[in-house]
């Protein structure tokens, strides 16, 4: 197969040939339109003068409405074209690491008091939802930052796996649905639809639609006759008995029509989407499951959409002047009001999960895409009944691939702590954020950047990015230590706990620190958990010796070379036996 690289410059040429070939045939159709467009006044002119005949004129009025018609059509085509080129440009910028601030970054998300999200970047610009998400509704957003906050439990994360896997390659439907309609993601509100397909129903009048179609036949005859043959008392009284109807039935009519102004324009987005969906071949699986529950009555929801699309778009014409006095006459209004009432009482509870099916694929078609994009990331394996982290070529997945320096961890029995020594900038907290985005990756149903991956289902608790907070009035340290409390009541729940703690209680003396320090953690290990804390402060690497074989040494080194530091970023055994403190400030210009 060929890479990712080579199948996204291909499309891209594909697309942008067909784009340069749309913009010629656009270019013609407006030339045309204007020759025609001219010839209309110049055979006006012509033909006041008596030189031809005036039925000329209607020649170049067709050929323009035609050309008109027509154009309209290349213009669709162009701008499909042109996202088409875009969403292939886009895609070989992340492929080539130009993606930060590009995307989707999902600050919305963004919850201060979540025990790992700030730490691990899962949110913001550069984050792993921008670098993931290509979720086209706010549903699928939703649902992919949940997936990414809240790790699934072991069946459902092998299913996500499986229905990955089987959309990895199927590259037609990510474009497709990247490119359906013009922008919804900032159309669609999800709530706002769930709320009108659930809503109480507008009582009407058992027999008013049958009512409504007499009354408007009856007074369309009538209007006729009247014309035709002078039966002027018998239309009269038609069009009295429609004004009766009218005021009768007005609120309830004006109500339903208010009520669903703005969702059957969103709805009619969501159709495109479905319909692109049902026709997708799917085997057997979570996909084709998902598809299955959402028929109403055996019908697809597509079709279902539609049918309520073309009834808004009959309400719509209502509004047109020259259409309005015969809709009037025919009670159109009140007509298509009570069939989109029935369509709500039929179809409306099953809004919500129509939007929970587009938001589930649209997650798992994101991190399919991702999959895709990255075919050396491995689907990790999802070990129950024990505790543990086995990782090998473990590697940032936001980092740049000639820049990502992978290493192996291994927590669970007998080791269920590592502390990470090492001098600044050697790498420590990038590895807490490696082995915690890619737990994040892996409990989300998605590859993670590792040559193998084995974990048990966790709950991940991060004290990495700390900050003290000048309008609550709370120190660096209070911030921390606020923090490793609530890790530390993580360790209440079912799950094993994952904790990565950077630089623990530096905020502090040594003194209080070293005894701190080696109390939280005995106290976590003690509590189930494993996981990783760093310092340089090498007086912390002594807690490994109360702690016996539960836990080990692991240090980050350096070294100068022409006056310069360098750094391997390789995890090692042991305690580090310098640190680089010194030569950084006099590197920086310092007199030290």
């Amino acid at each position: 197969m060929t890479t990712p690289t080579t199948e996204y410059q291909n499309r891209l040429t594909v697309r942008q040939s067909s784009l340069a070939a749309t913009e010629s045939t656009s270019r013609r159709y407006w030339l045309w339109r204007r020759a025609a467009f001219i010839a209309i006044p110049v055979l006006i002119a012509l033909s006041i003068e008596g030189w031809v005949h005036p039925l000329l004129i209607a020649l170049p009025i067709a050929l323009f409405l035609i050309l008109m018609i027509r154009h309209q059509g290349v213009l669709q085509r162009l701008a499909g074209y042109r996202r088409a080129v875009a969403y292939y440009e886009a895609g070989l910028a992340r492929l080539e690491d130009r993606w930060v601030g590009s995307g989707v970054t999902g600050d919305n998300f963004s919850d201060p008091a979540h025990p790992y999200a700030a730490d691990l970047d899962i949110f913001g610009r550069g984050s792993l939802f921008e670098r993931i998400c290509a979720a086209r509704t706010r549903a699928g957003e939703s649902r992919l930052a949940a997936w990414l906050t809240a790790p699934g439990d072991p069946a459902t994360v092998r299913q996500r796996q499986q229905t990955v896997e089987q959309l990895r390659h199927r590259l037609d439907l990510r474009e497709d649905l990247a490119l359906i309609g013009d922008d919804v993601r900032t159309a669609i509100d999800d709530r706002e639809l769930v709320g009108w397909g659930t809503a109480a129903p507008i009582s009407l009048w058992p027999y008013a639609p049958f009512v409504a179609a007499v009354l408007g036949v009856t007074t369309l005859i009538s209007v006729i006759l009247w014309f035709a043959a002078g039966h002027r008392t018998l239309a009269l009284g038609a069009i009295m008995a429609e004004l009766i109807f009218i005021f009768l039935t007005r609120q309830r009519v004006a109500a339903i029509i208010a009520a669903v102004d703005r969702p059957g324009r969103d709805l009619r987005l969501l159709a495109g989407l479905l319909a692109r969906l049902e026709s997708e071949p799917m085997e057997d699986g979570p996909l084709s499951e998902i598809l299955q529950r959402l028929k109403v009555e055996g019908e697809r929801p597509s079709r279902q959409i539609a049918q309520l699309s073309r009834l808004v778009e009959i309400l719509d014409s209502t509004r047109n002047q020259l259409f309005a006095p015969l809709a009037f006459a025919l009670l159109v209004p009140a007509q298509v009001a009570f069939a989109i009432e029935r369509w709500r009482a039929r179809s409306g509870k099953m809004v919500g999960a129509w939007i929970e099916a587009i938001a589930e694929l649209e997650a798992l078609s994101s991190i399919a895409g991702y999959a895709f994009e990255n075919p050396d990331h491995v689907f990790p394996e999802i070990a129950e009944g024990e505790r543990c982290y086995e990782g090998e070529g473990l590697g940032h997945p936001l980092l740049p691939a000639a820049r990502c320096v992978r290493n192996d961890v291994a927590l669970g029995e007998p080791i269920r702590a590592l502390i990470v020594s090492g001098s600044n900038m050697s790498g420590k907290s990038t590895m807490l954020r490696t082995i915690g985005i890619n737990a994040v990756l892996a409990l989300a149903g998605a590859p993670v950047r590792a040559s193998r991956l084995r974990l048990s289902p966790l709950t991940i608790g991060a004290s990495i990015h700390i900050q003290d907070s000048l309008q609550g009035g709370a120190s660096r340290f209070y911030a921390e230590i606020t923090r490793l409390r609530q890790i530390v009541e993580l360790t209440d729940g079912e799950r094993p706990l994952l904790f990565l703690l950077d630089e623990i209680l530096s905020g502090t003396n040594s003194h209080d620190r070293r005894i701190g320090a080696e109390a939280v953690v005995r106290g976590l290990i003690a509590r189930g958990a494993l996981g990783l804390t760093t310092t340089h402060d090498l007086a912390l690497t002594k807690m490994v010796e109360p702690l016996g074989r539960q836990a080990a040494n692991v240090h980050f080194e350096d070294h100068l070379e022409d006056g310069r530091m360098v750094f391997d970023y390789r995890m090692q055994p042991g305690v580090v036996t310098h640190s680089n403190a010194l030569e950084l400030m006099r590197a920086v210009g310092l007199e030290v």
